[in-house]
């Protein structure tokens, strides 16, 4: 297999540049379900407002901080809540303190908040840019960093130690743990873990017949298959996924996208019945540094590379090849790390400036700066802010 440490270097060199309800913390405030991705984008958007989350994760207290959206995708402060948790980070993170993808997700008006620095998760209720805190609740494991839902079952990445899936039941806003759906992943990490070692992201394909997580050293992708209770099979299917795997999204039912961050490019597999993956193509590079993160907005995949603070636009033409369209599609200037789509906008979370900020996706899927918003912590000292998510 091959190894990816080069990741690493790549990024230091490149950015130069509980159960309670409650209400907000601070005064001054500061996807969709169908694969977690935007398909209405292509450049139209709707009249409707919505609300941007971004998670702080700092260590003293970990908190979400809620900006309003407009209707031309511009954002302002709304609000800053407690998750009745801890930040974390993994040891040796250059820009991103969780290592991962999908650290904060919404679904269906319910928000879910890893804590990962005391080993929990959070769900919080929506009503437009108000958060009510339902319940805190342990992650199965150490060190929470990602999180999927689908069809009444929540899965949580645990990082630390061997690194584990836990499986949840979601019902009527709160997460009960599932009999038989912890899994380990035997990677033998210490708590925290380094950056490389820990497993960067989970999700459940389109189907809900799989729980998938990504192995960055390993070069990996584990497949555990989802029983009628939603408990896992004891044993995964695991499959070469090129150098760094780190994060993933599906473009069709059986087919995603993963990115390689040891070689900052992007490939495409095919998720067969047993859980397997095969390539189908040739990877394709962007030419950027440190290519982690991937966002799918309508017929556009948007990636962000935080060794050269740039975004990069990938698609999958008609006869399913995958293609760069644009190697530098922005330029954020401050180490985007997880993103996050509403209405047509892709909203970026910049960690090493301590922004987000909002593009308009246009019809040829360029992007036009519309908002930025300050005030949100920069990546200091080896943690920083995130996890975003928009309804």
């Amino acid at each position: 297999m091959r190894r990816g440490a080069a990741v690493a270097v790549a990024l230091l060199t490149g950015l130069t540049g509980v159960g309670q309800a409650s209400g907000p913390a601070f005064a001054d405030g500061g996807g969709p379900e169908s694969y977690q991705d935007d398909r209405g984008g292509r450049g139209h958007h709707h009249d409707g407002d919505g609300a941007v989350f971004v998670q702080t994760n700092k260590a003293e207290g970990n908190t979400i901080k809620v900006y309003d959206r407009d209707e031309d995708g511009r954002l302002t402060r709304a609000g800053e809540y407690e998750t009745g948790g801890l930040g974390g980070f993994t040891v040796g993170a250059p820009v991103d303190a969780l290592a991962s993808q999908g650290s904060l997700i919404y679904h269906r008006g319910l928000l879910f908040a890893v804590n990962a620095g005391s080993n929990t998760v959070t769900v919080f209720a929506v009503d437009g840019t108000r958060l009510h805190r339902l319940q805190v609740i342990w992650s199965g494991g150490l060190l929470p960093v990602s999180v999927t839902v689908r069809d009444g079952l929540v899965y949580v990445l645990n990082a630390g130690g061997e690194g584990s899936v836990q499986g949840f039941e979601l019902h009527g806003g709160r997460l009960s743990s599932i009999r038989d759906a912890n899994r380990s992943l035997g990677l033998h990490n210490g708590n925290p873990p380094a950056f490389m070692t820990a497993p960067a992201q989970v999700d459940i394909d389109p189907d809900g017949e799989f729980v998938l997580v990504s192995a960055k050293a390993a070069d990996v992708m584990f497949s555990f298959e989802i029983g009628p209770e939603g408990e896992l099979a004891r044993h995964p299917v695991i499959s070469d996924a090129g150098s760094v795997p780190f994060a993933f999204t599906f473009d069709t039912e059986d087919s995603l996208l993963v990115t390689e961050s040891g070689t900052n490019e992007v490939s495409r597999f095919e998720l067969d019945e047993s859980g397997r993956l095969d390539q189908i193509g040739p990877s394709v590079p962007n030419g950027q540094q440190a290519s982690c993160w991937i966002q799918r907005v309508g017929d556009y995949f948007y990636v962000a590379n935080a060794g050269s603070s740039t975004i990069s636009s990938y698609r999958v033409d008609d006869d399913g090849k995958l293609e760069l369209v644009r190697a530098i599609a922005a330029d954020t200037g401050g180490g985007p790390i997880d993103m996050t789509t509403s209405d047509g906008f892709l909203y970026v979370q910049n960690a090493a400036v301590g922004n987000v900020q909002g593009y308009e996706v246009n019809d040829d899927g360029s992007l036009t700066l519309v908002t930025t918003v300050d005030g949100l912590p920069k990546f200091a000292d080896g943690i920083g802010m995130e996890g975003i998510a928009a309804s």
